[in-house]
């Protein structure tokens, strides 16, 4: 339906993804299954469910992906919050970190409803 590699919003998914991949190597290994493994899943799930949106046949099947992709994304900034917490990553790391997780979830949020906007009006 829509090439998703053009769209800001998976180019900004995959390179937070790959950021997080970063992050998380330094991770205690123990984390391996647990915390590494949910951080870099949530976040793999924002630009993949983007594209899986995009290759549907439908707006509304987008939407659907979209959604989901904004659920990973809050389940991201949790998991980054928790990351913090137990001292994983430091304040600084996740001053700059956690902005660009919301500022994708926002941009989640925009495009779902510029796509939704677009939608025929079914009380027609």
């Amino acid at each position: 339906m829509f090439d998703f590699r053009k769209l800001r919003i998976w180019q900004e998914g995959q390179d937070l993804t790959l950021r997080i991949y970063q992050l998380t190597r330094s991770f205690p290994k123990e984390e391996l299954f647990g915390l590494t493994s949910q951080l870099r899943r949530s976040s793999a799930s924002v630009p993949h469910n983007i594209a899986e949106g995009c290759g549907r046949q439908s707006a509304p099947d987008l939407l659907r992906f979209l959604t989901i992709a904004m659920g990973s994304a809050s389940e991201l900034e949790s998991q980054l919050l928790l990351a913090q917490g137990l001292e994983y990553i430091s304040t600084e790391t996740a001053s700059q970190i956690l902005p660009d997780v919301e500022r994708l979830r926002r941009m989640l949020t925009a495009y779902y409803q510029k796509i939704k906007a677009n939608l025929p009006d079914k009380h027609d």
